[in-house]
């Protein structure tokens, strides 16, 4: 489906490479991008931008529970071997 012979529904317009970029570059700004971030997995003005949030923030759920992992077992082998 190109975007640009899209005639449906604004809701189910597709991404292009750029916004996808462009939204990727707003969401690595710490609080303002994870603010958007949470607006916009709880929008419904498109499908795929709404998808795209929701992927993000879960792989950002992600990296910090592993980050909190490594440094949980980090601080108690650091207690442990005193």
């Amino acid at each position: 489906m190109a975007k640009i012979n899209y005639e449906g529904p604004e809701q189910f317009r597709p991404l292009g490479a750029w916004e996808y970029f462009g939204y990727s570059l707003l969401y690595s700004i710490p609080l303002i991008g994870f603010i958007m971030m949470i607006i916009f997995s709880f929008n419904d003005s498109n499908i795929n931008r709404r998808n795209f949030s929701r992927s993000f923030l879960c792989g950002l759920l992600v990296f910090i529970a592993v980050m909190a992992l490594l440094v949980a077992t980090g601080l108690f082998t650091h207690v442990t071997n005193k």
